[in-house]
This record gives C-alpha cells, sequence and structure tokens, in this order.
C-alpha cells in the first residue's frame, strides 16, 4: 500500500484581481487549502469564490485564523491573553464556516497563521486558547499544526483529531521550530530543491534542522506558502515528485471519512 500525504496551500492572501487568479490556479495542484479569515488577509468574497472552487475539485477546505493585525500580515507577535486568543480564533472560524455553510461546504480543518501559529509550536496557553475554539465550534474539525508543536500534542490530549504539518518552503531552526522569514535561507524559492525536500520528509518522516540533524516527525500535510516566490511551480513540482517517489495525495481525512486520492 502506497503512502499518502496532503499537500495544502494558505490562501485569500494575495492582494487583487491577479492574486485571486494565481489563487484559483494553485487549486489543481493541492488536496486541502487554509482560507484567510480577515483579521490578516482575506474578505468573505473570496473566501466563498475560492471556498467553491476547490469544491468542484474536491479540494478540502479549511480556516486560516490569525492574531487581529491586517497591518502587519499577523506575522506580528502579540501578546494577548488566552481567553482574547480563544475569542478571535472562535470568531474567525465561526465566520468561514458560516460562508461555506452557505454554499453547502463543510469547514475540514483549522490551521493558525503566521505569529499565531509559532507561538503555538511552544506556548502551552496559547495552544490551549485554539484547541478550546475548535471544540467550542466543532469538534469534529482536523486542527493542523506545525509537527513536534506544543499545538498539536494539546488537540490530541484534548480529544482533535490533528494533522502534523511539515514545509517544503522553509527550513528549520535547531529546536524543530520554523527559522524566521528575516533569517538568510529561510526560504526555499527553488522548485526542485522544494520538491526533493517534501520526498525526503515524507520517506524519512523527518525533516532536517539548521545543524544538520534530522528531527523525526509525523508527516500528514506538507504546506506550501501561497505567497512564497515560485508558488505555483513549488506546488506543481511537489506534487509530481510524490506521485513519481510512490506518495498518493490525499485530502486531509475527517474523523468520518477517509482519504481521498486525488487521481
Amino acid at each position: 500500500m502506497s503512502q499518502k500525504v496532503d499537500l495544502n496551500c494558505d490562501l485569500g492572501e494575495l492582494p487583487g484581481a491577479a492574486g485571486l487568479a494565481e489563487e484559483l490556479a494553485m487549486l489543481p495542484l493541492v488536496t486541502s487549502i487554509n482560507l484567510a479569515c480577515g483579521l490578516h488577509a482575506g474578505d468573505p468574497s473570496r473566501i466563498r469564490k475560492l471556498a467553491i472552487a476547490a469544491q468542484q475539485l474536491g479540494v478540502a477546505v479549511g480556516a486560516h485564523p490569525s492574531y487581529p493585525d491586517r497591518e502587519g500580515f499577523g506575522r506580528r507577535e502579540m501578546d494577548l491573553p488566552a481567553n482574547e486568543v480563544r475569542d478571535w480564533v472562535l470568531y474567525q472560524i465561526a465566520a468561514v464556516a458560516g460562508l461555506l455553510k452557505a454554499e453547502g461546504i463543510r469547514l475540514s480543518h483549522v490551521k493558525p497563521h503566521g505569529a499565531l501559529y509559532n507561538r503555538a509550536f511552544r506556548d502551552r496557553l496559547v495552544a490551549e486558547a485554539i484547541v478550546d475554539a475548535m471544540l467550542a465550534h466543532d469538534p469534529e474539525c482536523v486542527l493542523v499544526g506545525q509537527a513536534g508543536s506544543v499545538l498539536n500534542e494539546t488537540g490530541q490530549r484534548l480529544g482533535l483529531v490533528t494533522a502534523s504539518e511539515v514545509f517544503a518552503d522553509r527550513r528549520y531552526a535547531a529546536d524543530g521550530s520554523l527559522l524566521p522569514r528575516g533569517t538568510e535561507g529561510a526560504l526555499i524559492s527553488d522548485p526542485e530543491k522544494a520538491a526533493q525536500t517534501a520526498l525526503r520528509m515524507v520517506r524519512t518522516n523527518a525533516v532536517e534542522l539548521a545543524d544538520g540533524s534530522q528531527f523525526g516527525v509525523a508527516v500528514d500535510t506538507i504546506c506550501v506558502h501561497g505567497d512564497t516566490p515560485n508558488a505555483l511551480e513549488i506546488a506543481r513540482r511537489i506534487g509530481e515528485g510524490l506521485k513519481q517517489g510512490g506518495v498518493e495525495l490525499a485530502a486531509l481525512p475527517a474523523r468520518s471519512r477517509l482519504f481521498r486520492v486525488r487521481n
């Protein structure tokens, strides 16, 4: 039996009509998408358009909640109390889920964005706030968190189905977290290198850290950031490379359904 892995992309973040066209072009290349909820990027119209197009292709649709930081694109650290983090996350999940419900689409998963995602890698209180918001809205949703994170451990402990995420277009620090974007070499924009990285992670169940060592993790889903240079070609080459390596692309499974394999 071949391996299965999800290939996901953060969407709803590129500006203007040209940005939307590029994001729509990403949909046939991935199996799950994470939609910006409006607090760091995105708007209701774009959420609806991308969700409808994704459903037509059998792509799972998730929410991508952030800190309330439109100006900083959700990539600035915010020291909010845990109850405020919960409320902001619940607000965003409910908004996206409501738009999807009106179109007959069910929210598949939740993946935090930017600084909130990175904070939840190590901060138990923030992780618990995110999980609490998900449990309050729909405990059947899958939690997508970084492989080896406090967030995923917390989600599993409190009863959520979790998906362990790795990155083909980013490099890792020695502690297993992502290298900050401003760090030299933090981004991988070469499609061939990203494809090789993705296949290696799936085959070895590990990511390579900055010091050259391997950090063993589960690999359920691989992320390509929609705003990474060459994002479309990166996603295309990752998909081709995985299939050539005997790995099937399949949407994130909810608790009640199996992987849906992309032909």
